[in-house]
């Protein structure tokens, strides 16, 4: 257990916390997946469903995180234990969403060192010195070389265990200063570089003009979908790194920032993407291979294509860095808290461990192609679906039931504050919790499960 005297670190200010825990929240989700998303859905319309989605549940559940972590100064599972009961069977939640966090940590990784190797390309100028049908081809031929994809899982791995062994103060909020201040700068380059670009102003037709022809039930679906997993909720992480924040933090307002920043930065990304798919004459929705096999063969025809594909390869990997620190921050804590061991040592033994189970993802593209789980997917396939259609979702809808039925009325005046205006409010967000948010994504979880 945990040692008594330990005293608790915490963010140096909200700043600190509002830059972390939007690193946390913009991953990949919003520089890949997003623009994909909205290919896909019909733009404009997807657009306006995503945000009202991020309103009506992503917010709150994001709330509900941060207060179990603020309210207990603890890891995800005895969190429960402090703002409910010692042993309460809704410390569960806790060990699930750590779980998944570091099966998630472990293919995320790769999918890292994926963005690594396009980054030393961009770097060593190949997309610019190769055909058409040679860059297309850079991702299958990283698939098929295992050693190659383990040496750059290891190198993004290496990068987010030496960060958290530094700790809150001295490792995390030191590191996020500086990559958020950076990833914003990127993003901002190379949307003066998209602004000139012949495609722009069809990109903000497409983004910003609803098309509700469009709109189907999946639609709303992956509306929500796309608003629960941009935030990182449902993993415990938000209740970890709520864990750091003092106590007179005003939740509301700090959850709004995170919420905002990671919005705009997955609004802004499928600016920049979009500018780019238009100005050649690309149909929006390609699919996941836009980045790394269309994206890299219009750079090497684009004027100072050179230098936009390092920025963009270096915004992503920043962008899944970030995430990646909170996921093994996850771990590491309920290892320090729970059972008292050092920081360092359960920083290495959880990275190690990620990274070898990641190699079996690895695995998955070439020597282990042919093993299917369930019949019909790969290790990769298998730890992507499982974690996206049954942990995260079941985590959120369980701890939107907890904070609505089990901490009730009193926490959500907590959050709020107790005072006569924050009446309404407050009612609101209680049955929000209680009823809206929990059927949205119990609805994502029963599809999520029937999709298997």
């Amino acid at each position: 257990m945990m040692n008594p005297k330990t005293t608790r670190a915490h963010w140096s200010g909200r700043i600190a916390f509002v830059l972390a825990a939007t690193g946390s929240a913009i991953g990949l989700g919003n520089i890949w997946k997003f623009p994909y998303m909205a290919g896909t859905n019909g733009g404009g319309a997807f657009v306006l469903i995503y945000l009202i989605c991020v309103l009506a549940v992503g917010l709150p559940i994001l709330v509900a995180e941060l207060y179990i972590g603020q309210k207990s100064q603890k890891d995800a599972v005895e969190a429960f234990e402090v703002t409910h009961r010692k042993g309460t069977p809704w410390r569960g939640i806790g060990f699930m969403g750590i779980f998944a966090a570091f099966l998630i940590l472990s293919f995320y990784s790769v999918v890292g060192g994926w963005v690594l190797d396009f980054e030393v390309r961009s770097i060593l100028g190949e997309f610019h010195s190769k055909s058409d049908q040679e860059i297309e081809g850079y991702l299958s031929s990283l698939f098929r070389d295992p050693i190659r994809q383990s040496l750059f899982h290891l190198l993004f791995m290496f990068g987010t265990v030496s960060i958290v062994i530094g700790g809150i103060q001295n490792g995390i909020e030191r590191w996020n200063r500086i990559l958020m201040p950076s990833l914003f700068i990127l993003l901002g380059l190379l949307l003066i570089r998209g602004f000139f670009l012949e495609g722009f102003g069809e990109a903000l037709s497409f983004l910003f003009s609803p098309n509700w022809d469009l709109v189907t039930p999946k639609v709303l679906l992956e509306g929500v979908g796309q608003a629960f997993f941009s935030l990182s909720i449902g993993l415990g992480v938000m209740i970890t790194y709520g864990s750091y924040l003092n106590k007179n933090e005003n939740l509301i307002k700090t959850a709004v920032s995170v919420a905002l920043m990671d919005t705009l930065i997955a609004l802004l990304a499928g600016i920049v993407v979009f500018s780019v798919v238009f100005t050649y004459q690309l149909e929006p929705a390609k699919g996941p291979t836009l980045i790394f096999q269309t994206l890299p063969v219009l750079f090497s025809k684009m004027t100072g294509g050179y230098i936009v594909a390092i920025a963009f390869f270096l915004l992503i990997a920043f962008a899944a860095l970030t995430s990646s620190i909170s996921l093994l921050e996850s771990v590491v804590t309920y290892l320090v808290d729970r059972h008292g061991i050092g920081r360092k040592k359960a920083s290495l033994f959880t990275g190690l461990a990620a990274y070898i189970l990641g190699i079996f993802s690895v695995l998955s593209f070439n020597v282990l192609a042919d093993f299917k789980l369930f019949s019909k997917f790969t290790v990769f396939d298998f730890l992507e679906k499982i974690t996206s259609t049954f942990f995260l979702p079941f985590g959120g809808m369980s701890i939107a039931l907890y904070l609505g039925w089990i901490l009730g009325p009193k926490a959500i005046q907590s959050i709020l504050g107790h005072k006569k205006e924050t009446q309404l409010p407050a009612l609101g967000l209680l049955w929000t919790m209680r009823v809206i948010a929990p059927i949205a994504v119990a609805i994502l979880l029963i599809q999520g499960i029937q999709s298997w």
